[in-house]
């Protein structure tokens, strides 16, 4: 067996930041499925397993100084950049690994009980016997009490598209060329096949979808999507029973908004699934009536359920804070329903500053369950972030470090789009231009107010680098070309509204 064990190691995955993994998220999935929550205000341990190149983990590390962060993955490259950002930071609470799964399921690392043990993009990407090593080392190393999250393509939902990943694998093992002339090749067939008028290729949203997707996305991502020779979408039943080994119980979605049933099943299936005993198989059930096609597990170690009063007491130690420009939400239409008029006032109330949940279901005249569910679907929309009160006393050096260190990597590349928040205990997507202005900012005094015109000026400066590198005539010299052309509009604007955010969000 190769030592990349069938997975692609030759073609780095794209760096990314993934909100649902940190400790914060994970906790508040919990809270609001009524489960017991691992606190975030204390001393914890973290472990991230097939981290890429270690963004979230550095991210995380960064906002959460007082907890102990592990970052783990088998590709060189990919560790590398990790060990290399995270000590730009002088992130002395992160440690990144490079170590086999087969190795961390035996206990050859040496590493403490762990809170959290997180994975994206890796569990039906990955063989079954490396499947059993993951569980092995969950069942090794998690804490009673402790989370665990995991994603994974899922069955039913990509039935219909199952050949589609078959048709780019056998391409690619048929072609032994270098892998990104493989992809290009493999999306060449699929796109001939469909012009052809190959029936496969009607009827099928989902189908059309990832065509699209085929078609758009990154090589990076692509290759690690399609071509693994263990990729296989699961059954959530399947994944449970397989995690059930190491005494997990599911508890939700990290999908904040699926933990309220009632914005999305009708009554007809929700008394469905009231009438199937067996949880595994009555979640099972609602992936057939959403036909899924991927899933965003948290599972705990020895669930412990919350009555009405101890959930309540969690929520009310929740805040939220405004993430987007209030100014791009949309009024409300005066034959909006209840929901709409509601979001907008929350949204309206955010504008002046953060609130408690406490705070805006007063607001609103209702429970803290009923405007939690309300937050739940405006974080999930990115208009706004929980927050854990008391997180604006972490100590922000850390962040403020690698956030530094992004900033300035954003001058001769956009790999790392986001930036940390010690109020947020996580990270914020920011675009090239934003990251360009905080790197101007993060030079500037606490509270200096700006000069636009100086700010367009460095930052246009900032961004020569980039054209150093691009393909003359291509799309990505075309796209700088025009973030140049309205760079001074642009950047007057992130001094208005994203500035303020930086602040309140302790990034500044």
């Amino acid at each position: 067996m190769d030592w990349n064990d069938g997975y692609v190691a030759d073609l780095d995955y794209p760096a990314a930041y993934f909100a649902e993994q940190s400790p914060c998220h994970l906790s508040i999935a919990c809270i609001l499925n009524g489960v017991e929550p691992v606190p975030t205000d204390r001393p914890f341990t973290y472990f991230e397993l097939g981290a890429g190149m270690g963004l979230t983990s550095n991210i995380l590390a960064a906002s959460h100084p007082h907890g102990r962060f592990y970052s783990n993955d088998f590709n060189p490259a990919h560790v590398a950049a990790a060990r290399q950002l995270a000590d730009e930071a002088q992130l002395e609470n992160m440690t990144v690994l490079e170590s086999s799964f087969a190795d961390l399921a035996a206990g050859k690392v040496d590493l403490p009980p762990l809170d959290y043990i997180t994975m994206y993009g890796i569990y039906s990407w990955i063989t079954p016997a490396n499947r059993q090593y993951l569980v092995e080392f969950i069942g090794r190393y998690l804490k009673p009490g402790g989370i665990v999250y995991v994603n994974y393509n899922a069955l039913p939902g990509w039935t219909r598209t199952l050949p589609l990943q078959r048709l780019l694998l056998e391409h690619a093992n048929c072609n032994p060329v270098p892998r990104v002339a493989q992809l290009e090749q493999a999306r060449e067939l699929a796109r001939k096949l469909s012009e052809a008028g190959a029936a496969f290729f009607d009827g099928s949203k989902q189908l059309d979808y990832r065509m699209a997707s085929l078609a758009r996305d990154k090589a990076g991502y692509l290759a690690h999507e399609y071509l693994n020779s263990g990729w296989e979408p699961l059954y959530h039943a399947d994944v449970a029973g397989n995690l059930a080994a190491a005494g997990l119980d599911f508890v939700g979605s990290a999908d904040l908004p699926l933990a309220f049933e009632g914005d999305y099943l009708t009554a007809q299936q929700q008394a469905l699934l009231a009438g199937i005993a067996e949880p595994r198989w009555r979640e099972t059930m609602r992936d057939y009536l959403l036909n899924t096609s991927f899933r965003e597990d948290v599972y705990v170690r020895g669930a412990r359920s919350m009555g009405e009063e101890r959930r309540a007491g969690w929520l009310a130690r929740l805040g939220m804070v405004l993430t987007s420009v209030v100014e791009t939400v949309p009024a409300p239409d005066p034959a909006a329903d209840d929901d709409s008029v509601a979001l907008r006032e929350i949204l309206d109330a955010l504008a002046t500053g953060p609130k408690t949940l406490a705070e805006l279901a007063r607001l609103r005249c209702v429970s803290l369950q009923a405007i939690a569910r309300l937050a739940a679907r405006l974080a999930a929309a990115d208009k706004i972030a929980f927050f854990f009160l008391g997180s604006e006393a972490v100590d922000p050096a850390p962040a403020m470090r690698l956030n530094r260190a992004i900033a300035a990597q954003s001058t001769l590349g956009d790999h790392y789009q986001a930036l940390a928040s010690p109020r947020l205990g996580g990270g914020l997507h920011s675009g090239l231009a934003q990251r360009l202005v905080y790197q101007c900012m993060a030079q500037a005094a606490p509270d200096a107010k700006p000069d636009a015109h100086d700010v367009s000026r460095r930052v246009a400066s900032l961004l020569q680098g980039h054209f150093a590198t691009c393909i003359p005539g291509s799309p990505a010299e075309a796209a700088l070309h025009q973030l140049r052309e309205g760079l001074p509009h642009t950047v007057a604007a992130i001094l208005a509204y994203r500035l303020p955010i930086w602040r309140t969000l302790c990034m500044l």
